[in-house]
């Protein structure tokens, strides 16, 4: 197992026990549940990826803005691309010449070089004691980004494989996918970005005002009201349907969310076929003080490729990804900072993945609440 999976796990083992020995009042009031994130991973954007739930709720009739920038690299490749690129003689800036020496190499290979920056934001409205609803609008930009130094420095200082980066420019863009000989290049960002489809979707609250449990549904839709672009929409409607048990104890919060989207395939690059992709993210919530949050949660998700599309084991392995975030409430606010990482499969979901948030509501003048 690469040195940098065991470290990175290492380190996830010891925040987990750092969380549980935090001490904290004994207050059930006042969770905001699990962090707000999708998938970054690269064309993820082309399915619904359903919100992990919050558990945050309030009076008929409140309402809430909520933001979340998300920002993340990834560096993919096939065994047989890191090999050639160690054999390139310095960093250079990829080109024709080397996508068909890619092209020659035995069996199928993909090199993905990228950093790519996310916007939403989720307007929601409670309708009813039990019954929210919600709109995301989305934005995503795609570039070379500036985070490939750090991340080299990172592996140097820590004696980790470099996977065949130096050969590469850095904040460079870089797309050669085969997939069963697609034979997809890009040398530069394909877009440098665009509007979202907007998801549509419906929350219903078990309990009015959860005390020590509740049970949340919501369903939702992503609507392809510009039709397919590349790599920003699949021009097809998709449908999900989320379960989540949220526990409320004296010093902490414990959620666990499962899903099952309907992602109706794609039949440009990356071409995937329709099928359900089920989801499951769970979570740890400890209390620090009144205003301030600490979260520990996991992210684990079917991989949208089958044996049809693409014969490579990592691209076909499930994703996994890990997550620590912090939430301060302030006056009418909340603001929300995360770190994720991939600690299992390193060529099918990025490596790593910040996220900043606020939210804002009246709600949280209201009264201490147990769930949104």
């Amino acid at each position: 197992m690469d040195g940098r999976i065991l470290a990175s796990r290492a380190m996830w083992a010891f925040a987990g026990l750092f969380l549980f020995a935090i001490p904290a009042s004994a207050n059930t009031e006042g969770y905001l549940g699990l962090i707000r994130s999708r998938d970054l991973s690269p064309f993820g954007f082309l399915r619904l990826d359903m919100r992990p739930s919050h558990a945050v709720s309030g009076e008929t009739g409140t309402w809430a803005v909520e933001t979340e920038i998300g920002y993340q690299n990834t560096w993919a490749l096939s065994p047989n691309v890191e090999q050639y690129l160690k054999t390139l003689p310095g960093r250079h800036e990829l080109g024709p010449d080397d996508y068909t020496a890619l092209q020659n190499l035995p069996g199928e290979n993909y090199l993905l070089d990228l950093e790519l920056a996310e916007l939403d934001i989720t307007f929601h409205y409670k309708f009813s004691s039990r019954f929210t609803a919600y709109v995301t609008m989305s934005g995503v930009s795609y570039s070379g980004g500036f985070l490939d130094d750090s991340i080299e420095s990172f592996h140097r200082a820590f004696g980790f494989s470099d996977f065949g980066r130096p050969a590469v420019k850095k904040n460079d863009t870089n797309i050669l996918l085969d997939l069963k000989s697609a034979q997809y290049a890009a040398f530069e960002t394909p877009t440098e970005g665009g509007l979202l489809d907007p998801t549509v979707g419906f929350r219903y609250s078990k309990f009015k005002m959860p005390d020590r449990w509740n049970l949340v549904v919501e369903t939702a839709a992503k609507v392809p009201i510009q039709g397919k672009k590349t790599f920003i929409s699949s021009g097809r409607t998709d449908f999900g349907l989320q379960l989540s048990l949220q526990k409320f104890g004296p010093r902490r919060a414990y959620y666990v969310s499962a899903s099952g989207v309907y992602y109706d395939g794609s039949l440009s690059a990356p071409r995937t076929s329709a099928q359900v992709i089920p989801t499951v993210v769970f979570g740890v919530e400890q209390k620090l003080t009144q205003a301030t949050h600490v979260l520990l949660q996991g992210y684990a998700s079917k991989s949208i490729y089958s044996r049809e599309v693409t014969d490579l084991d990592e691209l076909l392995k499930n994703h996994y990804q890990y997550t620590v975030g912090l939430y301060h409430k302030t006056g009418l606010g909340v603001f929300a900072f995360s770190f994720t990482e991939n600690l299992e499969n390193l060529n099918n979901t990025p490596d790593i993945q910040f996220q900043l948030g606020y939210a804002y509501s009246p709600a949280f003048k209201q009264r201490p609440v147990a769930g949104r």
